[in-house]
C-alpha cells in the first residue's frame, strides 16, 4: 500500500507464518507446496545472511522493471535453527533497501522482546527497520497477540484518505492487549534482554563443550560444532534428523521440553523462559549430557 510495488524478497528456510501472505514469504517447500497457490505477486528468495544476493536479487528486478516493496527477514533465523547472520548483513540490507527505494522489515516474532540478549535482534546491529512485526512474547506466552510497527508517514496509508482500509474483527481486543502492555511493562522494567545475554554466555560455552565431546553425533557444518545462537535462542544440529528424534525424545523422558525446526529433528531449538534460573540450566546440560551419552551408545 505504501510503496505501490508488487514484489517482496525473503530468506530461504525463513519462517514468518502460515496463512497466506507470510506463507508465501516461508522458505521452506515443506509447507508451501501442500497449500497450493498463494500471493499472487513476485516474491523471490535468497540464502540467508548473503547480502550480495540480496543486492543482485534488486538490481535484476530493477533492470527488468518489477518492483519491490520490501525486503522481508528475520534478524536471526528461528525456525531454521538459531541461525545468526554474519555481522554485516543487516547494516548492508539498511543501505540497500535505502538504495533501491524498497523497505525493510524486520520479523521479530520470535526474536523480539528480549529473546536473543538485545531488546529486538537488529539491536545487536544497531538497524532500525521500516517495518517490525512482533507476537508470542508479546503476549507473555498466553495471550494471542501480535503488533505491526512502523513509521508514522508509513501509517498514514492506513488512515488516510480511508481509516477502514485494513480493519480487523479481534484486533485491539482489550485482554490481548492488557496482556501485551504488561509484557513490556515487564520485560522494560526487569531488563530480560540481560537477563538472556547472561544466560546465553553461560549457556551457549558449555553446549559447545558437549557438542565437542560428541563430534560424530554434531553437524559441523553449522557454526563448525552444530551450536548456533544468541542469548536464549539456541540451536542444535545434528547429522542425521533421526538423530535429533532420540536426542529430543530422551530429553522429553527426562523432563526436559525442546522443539525441533516442525517438520525435521535435523536441528533442535532450546528457547526457555527468559526467566529461567542457572539451576534450571545446570540441569537441562546434565540431562541433555545424560542423553547424549545414551544416544551414543547405542
Amino acid at each position: 500500500m505504501y510503496t505501490r510495488k508488487p514484489g517482496f524478497i525473503a530468506a530461504l528456510r525463513g519462517f514468518h507464518g502460515k496463512t497466506m501472505g507470510s506463507l508465501s514469504l516461508l522458505g521452506k517447500a515443506d509447507f508451501r507446496e501442500p497449500v497450493g497457490i498463494l500471493y499472487g505477486g513476485p516474491v523471490y528468495h535468497v540464502p540467508f545472511g548473503d547480502a550480495d544476493a540480496v543486492e543482485r536479487q534488486l538490481e535484476t528486478c530493477r533492470q527488468v522493471g518489477t518492483g519491490i516493496a520490501a525486503v522481508v527477514m528475520e534478524p536471526i533465523q528461528g525456525e531454521a535453527g538459531a541461525i545468526v547472520p554474519p555481522d554485516d548483513f543487516w547494516p548492508r540490507l539498511r543501505e540497500l533497501t535505502r538504495h533501491y527505494g524498497a523497505l525493510l522489515i524486520a520479523d521479530e516474532v520470535q526474536t523480539g522482546m528480549g529473546r536473543t540478549g538485545k531488546l529486538w535482534g537488529v539491536d545487536h546491529w544497531n538497524v532500525v527497520p521500516d517495518i517490525l512485526a512482533a507476537a508470542k512474547s508479546l503476549g507473555g506466552g498466553v495471550m494471542p497477540v501480535s503488533a505491526f510497527c512502523s513509521t508514522a508517514e508509513i501509517w498514514q496509508v492506513m488512515m488516510e484518505p480511508n481509516p477502514f482500509i485494513h480493519t480487523t474483527t479481534t484486533g485491539g481486543g482489550p485482554l490481548a492487549c492488557s496482556a501485551a502492555i504488561a509484557a513490556i511493562h515487564v520485560t522494560l522494567r526487569d531488563r530480560l534482554w540481560e537477563q538472556a545475554a547472561a544466560k546465553g554466555e553461560y549457556l551457549l560455552p558449555r553446549l559447545k563443550d558437549l557438542a565437542a565431546r560428541y563430534p560424530h553425533i554434531f553437524d559441523p557444518a553449522f557454526n563448525g560444532d552444530g551450536i548456533t545462537g544468541k542469548g536464549l535462542l539456541v540451536g542444535m544440529h545434528f547429522r542425521q534428523p533421526e538423530v535429533g528424534y532420540r536426542v529430543a525424545a530422551g530429553l522429553f523422558r527426562r523432563g526436559v521440553l525442546v522443539a525441533g525446526t516442525l517438520t525435521s529433528a535435523h536441528t533442535i531449538r532450546i528457547e526457555p523462559p527468559l526467566i529461567i534460573t542457572y539451576a534450571q540450566l545446570d540441569a537441562v546440560l546434565e540431562r541433555l549430557a545424560d542423553t547424549l551419552d545414551e544416544v551414543n551408545d547405542k
